[in-house]
């Protein structure tokens, strides 16, 4: 791989499309999206704020029993790299409203024979809050 198959203008933007596409999906609770932008197999891997899932039935699992409740966040600092034609990587900060905790997520995307591009790893995380100075935590 050279730099010139790094960022290649049209997959940067496929892969952005469907990152938009992802986010609206999460923000609505539009399941049926949410697992078809996901690779349907036994290898994919979802580890969340609070679960670790294995395997595309685990996730999709999860996103069924999930409360649509608090989904909306802002999204900051998103950086997507596109690797080739067919691997890219999205990693994002966000921030839910009513939390001062600092949400991160990454994604690793593949575009499979059909064209499709999936996420077959992600991983959220949650930075908690700095303490106020002076406080000890």
């Amino acid at each position: 791989m050279t730099d010139d198959d790094i960022n290649i203008p049209a997959v940067l933007a496929e892969v952005q499309a469907v990152f938009a596409q992802y986010e609206d999906a999460l923000v609505n609770n539009r399941v049926e999206v949410l697992d078809a932008l996901f690779w349907n197999s036994p290898h994919t891997v979802r580890y969340g704020a609070t679960e670790n899932l294995v395997g595309y039935a685990q996730i999709q699992a999860f996103r069924a029993g999930r409360s649509p409740a608090g989904l909306a966040r802002t999204l900051g600092r998103t950086v997507i790299t596109t690797f080739g034609h067919d691997m890219a990587t999205a990693m994002t900060e966000f921030q839910r409203e009513g939390s001062s905790a600092t949400g991160r997520q990454s994604q690793t995307w593949v575009r499979f024979a059909d064209g499709r591009w999936r996420v077959v790893a992600a991983h959220v995380s949650l930075l908690a809050a700095p303490a106020p100075q002076g406080v000890a935590r």
